[in-house]
């Protein structure tokens, strides 16, 4: 066994590593830039809704107030009208990339974490670099990539935006267990 404290530099170079992997997978590589499709007509949409000053926040349409009323006629006929959504509205202004690059840090800091303390519960030092990577990777993944797939089958997110994104996963899980494997201790 290992203690997670003794694991503080794998667990922090993990997390560089994987925040610089991040960066140049979004601004350098072309494949997430069609993730999210453009509304037909989104000048006119974006005038319609403007006038409803919708706060920032995660928004369904239509809402049933209580599940009995899904299958009212009255909601029915609301979902063959359309349209049906689901969106999340921003703060208007420039995105703040500052607020979320450090949340995405602090992210990978507490996937490297858990990904110590599996390993470190798993292994002991002195342990093959193959054996320290095969558990910190597969632990990363399960950080990183799993829970995705939630956001598909139940949020209707398109599956090759979340094979994308599992697939970034992936590299995540190889850098993290790469520098684990690299830095466990003797």
């Amino acid at each position: 066994m290992v203690p997670v404290l003794s694991l503080w530099l794998p667990i922090l170079l993990s997390a560089v590593f994987v925040f610089v992997v991040s960066s140049i997978i979004h601004m350098v590589l072309a494949y997430h830039r069609t993730d999210f499709k453009p509304v037909p007509n989104e000048e006119q949409v974006m005038a319609a809704l403007r006038p409803f000053n919708i706060p920032p926040g995660d928004y369904i349409m239509p809402r049933a107030v209580h599940p009995k009323e899904m299958s009212a006629p009255g909601f029915q006929e609301k979902l063959r009208q359309g349209p049906v959504a689901l969106f999340t509205v921003y703060p208007n202004g420039p995105f703040n990339m500052g607020s979320s690059l450090a949340q995405w840090f602090v992210y990978t800091v507490v996937v490297s974490l858990f990904a110590a303390y599996l390993t470190g519960r798993a292994v002991g030092p002195g342990t093959e670099y193959l054996d320290v990577f095969r558990f910190a990777g597969t632990a990363a993944f399960l950080g990183y990539a799993l829970a995705l797939w939630q956001s598909t089958i139940w949020l209707k997110r398109s599956w090759s935006t979340t094979l994308k994104s599992t697939f970034d996963g992936l590299v995540y899980a190889l850098v993290t267990a790469g520098t684990f494997g690299w830095l466990w201790p003797a």
